[in-house]
């Protein structure tokens, strides 16, 4: 399977510093983040929004072919993900991420959608990536 990688750089200290991501795929390039953009209200991305664009993004695939698997033709799932960052004690932390999503699938009923949205929640790959990965780090000081 692949491995697929982006990269951050941050420049400066955390409220006047800025930064930029990109990705491997070219989609992201050098685009910028900011403290502002992050706590308060900005123009730029954040983490935050990247992670509810990946998950939202993972969770209407995981949940259509959910739906298909279970003989429905699927038209359309759409999903957008609320990402709350909060500050607590222990620093700024991820809190909660609401899933919105809504689809339009032939011949399901209102319950039987809900069970297919549910068992997805649980099991699409970047909603089982947010309950605990592994995180391998290679650091070095560059002089």
């Amino acid at each position: 399977m692949p491995v697929r990688k982006a990269n951050a750089e941050w420049r400066g200290d955390l409220i006047k510093g800025s930064g930029n991501i990109s990705s491997e795929s070219g989609v992201l390039k050098n685009v910028n983040y900011n403290f502002i953009s992050r706590f308060e209200q900005g123009k730029e991305t954040n983490p935050e929004e990247l992670l509810g664009a990946a998950h939202s993004a993972c969770y209407s695939m995981a949940l259509s072919n959910a739906l298909s698997k279970a003989g429905f033709k699927v038209n359309f799932v759409r999903t957008e993900d609320k990402v709350h960052i909060e500050k607590l004690e222990a620093g700024f932390t991820i809190t909660k991420i609401e899933i919105n999503t809504e689809g339009n699938i032939e011949g399901i009923d209102e319950t039987a959608f809900k069970t297919q949205a549910e068992d997805a929640k649980k099991n699409c790959p970047v909603s089982r990536a947010l309950t605990g990965v592994e995180f391998v780090l290679n650091a070095k000081l560059v002089k």
